[in-house]
């Protein structure tokens, strides 16, 4: 089987720049306040900004009410009672992952996994994770990072976070089972119900899209078995609000900082 190339980083606009490469550590002293707490993901700069005249922010323990104050080595940020830091030592890769690759950072049997098939220079040392899985021969949209929090808003299932899929099966799709799909029913481990289902477009019954929030393993392909289905292909085409603008098979690219915030702070 052929093993598939090093994924390439994008260069179309939409494509954000590795933390510390484009601002490097030490410009955090003498920040203004507002600013350190946008990069830090909490809220944009002009939220951040109302937030600290509120009176919401603290600087070394006090409250500082003044956007302009100028971060000093060693001071400590507090909002809601946690401690913040712009957040450049957090990278977030978007990928579109290929067929025959794993979505794990190592495998016992020597597989491709998506780790072995990044390679640049800024992200060497450093441990990046997938966020949940895409099967082997599932493509499309994985996020791959080393933020434990946001790893698990994505994952969690109190979060619901909304994935979109286009399926291509075996054979014809009928209309009685794109409605049962969005209506629900039992699987072997609880229930299935997507949020929306509809053929991918007209005149094509093979190809059905549709969305979910549901996490567990394998979980459309099962549901398309329940119904008498083989899954030829499956292809993620959006994930928590991000899509494959931009981003061929095999590509990556780094997360804008407004796409981060949304995803450190979505509900």
């Amino acid at each position: 089987m052929k093993t598939p190339r090093r994924f390439q980083r994008s260069q179309a606009r939409n494509s954000g720049q590795p933390p510390g490469l484009d601002r490097p550590a030490a410009d955090v002293i003498g920040m203004r306040l507002n600013k350190y707490i946008a990069h830090a993901g909490v809220a944009s700069r002009r939220t951040a900004g109302d937030m600290v005249k509120a009176g919401k922010v603290k600087v070394n323990g006090m409250v500082l009410d003044n956007p302009a104050y100028q971060i000093q080595e060693g001071d400590t940020v507090e909002y809601a009672g946690e401690i913040v830091a712009p957040s450049e030592r957090f990278f977030y890769l978007l990928l579109n992952k290929p067929r025959n690759v794993i979505t794990t950072t190592s495998d016992e049997h020597d597989r491709t996994t998506v780790m072995d098939l990044l390679d640049e220079p800024a992200l060497k040392g450093l441990r990046l994770f997938p966020v949940g899985r895409l099967d082997r021969d599932t493509t499309g949209l994985l996020l791959i990072t080393n933020d434990g929090d946001v790893t698990t808003r994505l994952t969690h299932p109190r979060f619901e976070t909304a994935k979109i899929y286009a399926a291509t099966l075996d054979k014809p799709v009928s209309e009685e089972d794109i409605a049962r799909l969005a209506a629900g029913f039992e699987l072997e481990d609880g229930p299935f119900k997507a949020d929306w289902a509809r053929y991918a477009k007209e005149g094509d019954p093979l190809t059905v899209t549709l969305q979910i929030h549901s996490g567990r393993n394998r979980i459309v392909r099962r549901a398309f078995e329940h119904l008498g289905y083989v899954v030829d292909k499956l292809d993620r085409t959006y994930l928590a609000g991000l899509t494959k603008k931009n981003l061929p098979r095999g590509f990556y690219r780094y997360l804008l900082e407004d796409e981060i915030r949304r995803l450190k702070h979505f509900q």
